[in-house]
């Protein structure tokens, strides 16, 4: 499986590098990607919001900037895909709702500011479930999204536009946000990379809890190099974000060479209680151990997470009931079932609840953190199952095993936010059904730099593992 070599196919860090040479121009890119989209989006439905004028204005502007010297930021001429839960200034943004079918904002959110002023062009919005709600890419504004592996099943979600942009070379970068897996999910189901930073490294706008660590916004790519190029646009401080702090942005697009023969790692199959279909846990012992023998140490380790469903599911309500319960009460017959659960179950809890969940929250944090002490880097499955039909809203089992709720499949994700360290995660082939395979690679707080240049050099290393590279979509398949 190949993809034409067209400019859109070509990572961002070297269009950025031509652009600036003058080989190219950011029109001639975006006409790329907009030739992309038209070919490929019809069959995937990613891209729900295209704005052309403004793109190609602000393309103009930004081939003027290069062409002067001047002016020329870290996203320069590069287009962006933001997903549907970012409002874009003269973009329609839904969230997925009915209730914001019309929406068209006259601010940007945060970090769609900041990619502006960074010199990202806003090329279009990605498709996400109502409110971010749910694991897989549908809403009743837009429909469905197909994984550009096999179209009749799931991207993921709630970042699955984003994912499937990529993974087609529709926009050469995207971003997403993260809850219990929403950008890794995605990414693992599309065969491309994300990174859930430290809370508080991409600062957020105004949110219901602006206090909780859980949601978090982060960038997405085709590859790492192009993970730090736009974490490097979207990264910094905001006063309405109490989690958020100043750094050296410009600094995490600098990734350093490692080697990882110095480095001790820990591998998990499930983080020692999320469920995992077998054949994930088989491929993952395949695919890992293709590769452990390039560490200093692998050491297969669970860490301590016991009663981490019910904490997640506890401190999400907060979230859930804060954001949306007035609109399940007064407009229930615009709300989708995702949402509608979420804050029924929400509402069974109450502060003693929350209490309990709080305290948890704090031990399976530090114990993490102790973790993280003794290790580099711990490694786990992208995702705990694989790729299904696009309507099914979510596995109903795994192995045989009823589960709990319609989140409780993406506990291998959920598990790891409640740990408030950074995850990249990484594609690693596909399976014997032809789909996707990703990686979670788990960093320390706030060394994301660190965990992005472990992540360059552990890319490098699986494009020459045969089975382990980066797969590509059938783009021919896409487009008849």
């Amino acid at each position: 499986m190949t993809q034409p070599n067209d400019l859109c196919d070509h990572s961002a860090v070297e269009l950025r590098a031509r652009m600036q040479r003058r080989e190219i121009s950011p029109v001639e890119l975006l006409d790329s990607c907009l030739a992309r989209i038209a070919a490929v989006n019809p069959t995937l439905n990613a891209v729900v919001a295209l704005d052309e004028a403004a793109a190609r204005a602000a393309a103009r502007a930004a081939e003027a900037a290069f062409r002067a010297g001047e002016g020329v930021r870290p996203l320069t001429g590069l287009p962006v895909g933001i997903k549907d839960l970012n409002e874009t200034k003269g973009l329609r943004t839904t969230f997925g709702s009915p209730l914001f079918a019309d929406f068209v904002p006259d601010f940007d959110d945060a970090p769609v500011a900041r990619l502006r002023a960074a010199g990202g062009i806003v090329a279009g919005k990605t498709n996400t479930p109502e409110f971010g709600a749910g694991a897989n890419t549908t809403n009743a504004v837009y429909g469905f999204t197909g994984n550009p592996f096999d179209p009749g099943k799931s991207c993921a979600g709630s970042s699955g536009g984003s994912a499937v942009v990529l993974a087609t070379s529709m926009l050469p970068l995207a971003n997403g946000s993260d809850l219990g897996g929403s950008l890794r999910t995605p990414a693992a189901f599309c065969g491309v990379a994300g990174l859930r930073p430290t809370p508080g490294l991409v600062a957020r706008g105004d949110t219901a809890v602006p206090t909780s660590p859980l949601s978090v916004e982060g960038p997405m790519g085709r590859n790492v190099a192009d993970l730090a190029l736009l974490l490097s646009g979207l990264a910094g401080e905001d006063a309405r974000d109490p989690l958020s702090r100043s750094i050296d942005a410009a600094g995490l697009a600098d990734l350093t060479p490692v080697d990882l023969g110095g480095l001790k790692v820990a591998i998990s199959e499930d983080l020692g209680f999320a469920p995992v279909d077998g054949a994930v846990r088989t491929l993952f012992r395949d695919r890992t151990g293709a590769f452990r023998h390039l560490f200093r140490e692998a050491q297969d380790r669970d860490p301590e997470m016991a009663e981490a469903d019910r904490t997640f599911e506890v401190l999400r309500a907060v979230g859930f009931l804060a954001a949306h319960l007035e609109k399940v009460e007064q407009t229930p017959d615009k709300v989708g079932p995702n949402v509608t659960a979420n804050v029924e179950l929400g509402l069974t809890y109450d502060a003693r609840d929350v209490a309990w969940a709080s305290r948890r929250h704090g031990e399976i944090y530090r114990d993490f953190c102790r973790l993280m002490q003794e290790v580099d880097l711990l490694i786990v499955p992208g995702a705990s199952a694989k790729p299904f039909p696009k309507g099914q809203n979510h596995p109903s089992e795994i192995d045989g095993k009823p589960l709990e709720t319609y989140i409780h499949w993406v506990a291998i994700a959920y598990g790891l936010t409640l740990t408030g360290h950074p995850v990249l995660c990484l594609p690693c082939g596909l399976d014997e059904d032809g789909m996707p395979f990703g990686l979670q690679l788990v960093g320390r707080r706030w060394d994301e730099r660190r965990l992005l240049s472990i992540g360059a050099a552990l890319e490098a290393a699986l494009q020459q593992i045969p089975g382990c590279a980066r797969p590509l979509p059938d783009l021919a398949r896409l487009t008849a």
